[in-house]
């Protein structure tokens, strides 16, 4: 069972305190690694390089004449397989010229079909290598393919390749299998036959190797990029991936003194860190990231989900250089909705207690936001939408003789409370609307940015209508992340599970937002008894103020995603596991590609078709604006 509290290292004993060893730079991990987990040595790998001889250049209208393969494993020669083939047709004079292979040598020879068999059965287990091996491997597969013979996918090794990467054009004229051939002082010299050029291209095989060495090339898994074009020093850090587990995890590159570099996720480990020493990897940073590296430390986690959620919490505790994303998620604004005598909308970046409707909570809050310009437009889009001051003052219960209106107030958009133009009790109506809209049903705000997005673009003003189409948007996904926020956070404990795709139960343990422990059973195990030692061991985590949770927004929106995928169970859970019926999840699509938003801007634009303002007013506001009432907006 693989199961950890998340206060742990995976693979901790539960209940035990443990620590994450932290390796001295430069030194290997203390970890002895088995030979599956550094790779297949090039010494313990079987080649079989083969060579064909045809009557064409293309399957399609050519026939193999004769086959040619040897079996080589360190530097020692297993076996050789050689054979002519009768093609099925005459061989032209240019090829018999060529190769001294004529018609009459090939009449009466076996067939494909009956020379296949042997052949396959001969290669099964082993790794192929031709020179040019797209034109050999292709004949093979072709003859395959017609014959019904499947083809056992063998991995495949192009000496060709391999010699544009170790041997330069300053050293030899072209790479073609004569001049490698004689460049590495082949026993064998080729002569378009071929038994003879198989046994000169395993000399080739074994020069090229010996110069891919010292490049990082020492195992079986390198040779699938060795002709890549990857920088030398990046390819000599190879090595960095030597020992580590292939399991899902955390990695992170240390540089310099320990330094984290960058910190990553993967469902396996090794293969990810390995990908950085090839071609796949095209980020300039990456590349730099890699040469400043020492050494790679892994975290093995029980779960992807674990993996995930500790990425996110070892990138905001050490802030690498490297990592753009996750490094300071307290800074992710939020929309709030003030609490004093005359309430207004502010952006702040953190959730406060500041006396709101219940203990523990907060005034209305909508968000976090990814950045200041998606809260912005959020504000905008309930400013327009009611009548709420926006000045920034504090405002006193009795307005001041001396003070006056500003502009908003002219043009219909504020009450003005500062001069009396509106009591507390009347403005304290309108913020009720907008806390209905912020934590229950945004309808009126959907209404009034629906009528005017219809209303420009029946007037082809299709930008200004993509602004406000923008603004809703922002304002939707603020208050939908933060009512799902509010569900999960309030909630003391909340136990899920989910099938495993290789058996047994994934069950994590949710305390206000936060992930607190993770475990995989056993296939055919009773999770019941791994539950109640997982909860025994899980992480504690104290009552946030909501609406934010207890952990960063990534991190809770992570386990919510993990939560609603086909499957979950949830074993344990309290009242209140649901989000408002007319709240804003409701008019967003599940996959967040904005299908429900665009259907009910359709919707609610033919209904306010009639009564939609005009679009040649002053400014985006809606002037006339009517004040919606709780009624209203619950209706």
């Amino acid at each position: 069972m693989l199961g950890t509290g998340l206060t742990s290292p995976a693979g901790s004993v539960p209940g035990r305190p443990t620590t994450t060893p932290r390796p001295t730079p430069g030194t290997a991990l203390p970890v002895q690694p088995t030979f599956d987990d550094v790779g297949t040595p090039l010494s313990d790998v079987t080649f079989v390089v083969v060579d064909l001889e045809t009557t064409g250049g293309t399957p399609a209208t050519a026939g193999i004449t004769e086959i040619g393969a040897v079996k080589v494993r360190g530097g020692e020669v297993l076996g050789e397989f050689q054979t002519l083939v009768d093609p099925g047709g005459p061989v032209p004079p240019f090829i018999a010229a060529l190769t001294g292979i004529s018609t009459s040598m090939v009449r009466g020879q076996p067939r494909i079909e009956q020379v296949l068999p042997a052949f396959l059965e001969f290669v099964r287990g082993t790794v192929l290598v031709a020179h040019n091996a797209p034109f050999d491997i292709g004949f093979l597969k072709a003859a395959a393919r017609e014959h019904g013979y499947p083809w056992p996918g063998n991995q495949v090794v192009d000496t060709v390749a391999l010699a544009r990467r170790a041997v330069s054009r300053d050293e030899v004229p072209n790479h073609k299998l004569a001049t490698l051939a004689a460049f590495f002082r082949a026993a064998v010299t080729p002569e378009h036959r071929a038994l003879a050029d198989a046994r000169a291209t395993v000399d080739v095989l074994h020069g090229v190797l010996d110069r891919l060495g010292p490049l990082g090339i020492t195992h079986l898994e390198d040779l699938a990029t060795a002709a890549d074009p990857v920088p030398v020093g990046r390819r000599r850090k190879r090595h960095l991936a030597d020992g580590l587990p292939d399991a899902p995890g955390v990695y992170q590159f240390r540089g310099p003194g320990g330094e984290v570099l960058y910190v990553g996720t993967a469902t396996s480990i090794r293969n990810r860190v390995r990908s950085y020493f090839t071609a796949a990897e095209h980020r300039r940073r990456m590349d730099e990231m890699v040469g400043l590296a020492e050494q790679v430390v892994p975290i093995v986690c029980g779960t992807v989900l674990e993996a995930r959620v500790r990425e996110l919490r070892l990138i905001a505790e050490t802030s690498p250089r490297y990592n753009r994303r996750s490094r300071a998620p307290e800074r992710l604004p939020w929309v709030r909705l003030t609490a004093e005598p005359y309430p207004r909308l502010s952006i702040v970046r953190q959730v406060r207690p500041d006396g709101g409707p219940r203990p523990g909570e907060a005034e209305a809050h909508i968000g976090p936001f990814s950045g200041q310009a998606a809260a912005r437009a959020a504000l905008e889009a309930l400013q327009v939408t009611f009548r709420l001051r926006q000045c920034t003052r504090r405002l006193p219960r009795v307005p001041d003789a001396a003070a006056g209106a500003c502009a908003l107030a002219d043009m219909g958009r504020c009450g003005a409370p500062c001069v009396g133009g509106q009591d507390e009790q009347g403005y304290g109506d309108v913020v009720a609307q907008v806390r209905q809209a912020m934590l229950v049903d945004p309808r009126p705000v959907v209404e009034v940015h629906a009528a005017r997005i219809a209303a420009l673009t029946a007037a082809e003003r299709f930008e200004e209508a993509a602004e406000w189409r923008d603004q809703l948007d922002a304002f939707l996904r603020g208050a939908a992340r933060a009512q799902r926020s509010r569900r999960i956070s309030h909630h003391a404990q909340l136990v899920a599970a989910r099938p495993h795709e290789q058996g047994g139960w994934e069950i994590v343990v949710v305390r206000h937002g936060r992930l607190c422990a993770t475990v995989t059973t056993p296939a055919g195990a009773d999770p019941r008894p791994a539950i109640d030692a997982l909860l025994a061991t899980a992480e504690e985590a104290t009552m946030p103020t909501l609406p934010a949770s207890a952990a960063s927004p990534e991190e809770t929106d992570l386990v919510l995603r993990w939560l609603e995928q086909p499957g979950v169970r949830l074993v344990e859970v309290g009242e209140g596991w649901a989000c408002p019926v007319r709240g804003a999840e409701a008019y967003r699509h599940r996959a967040g590609d904005g299908t429900g938003l665009a259907a009910a801007l359709r919707r609610v634009a033919a209904e306010s078709a009639t009564t939609a303002p005009g679009v040649d007013g002053a400014g985006p506001a809606r002037t006339d604006a009517p004040v919606h009432t709780g009624a209203d907006s619950a209706a």
